[in-house]
């Protein structure tokens, strides 16, 4: 009796872990795909605001970089 009350054990042991498994499997996939949209998302709210920030004519500015035409000539977009 004892015996077959271990494989029965084994048996549930087996397929409770075989669960999980697949459990976690199906998590991972899910963080995966959710990290990529993130990642994604990041990108575009990060040209948005680069793009917004962005200083008009004669607007103040340090480098080309922060003037919309590009231009920066003695801390004044042109």
């Amino acid at each position: 009796m004892k015996g077959q009350l271990s494989a029965e054990m084994l048996i549930m042991l087996v397929v409770i872990l075989a669960i999980v498994a697949i459990a976690a499997t199906q998590l991972i996939g899910s963080a995966k795909e959710t990290s990529e949209n993130i990642g994604q998302q990041t990108q575009k709210l990060n040209a948005m605001t680069n793009d917004a920030i962005k200083s008009e004519e004669g607007d103040f500015c340090i480098v080309d970089e922060d003037c919309v035409g590009g231009r920066c000539k003695e801390n004044r977009c042109s």
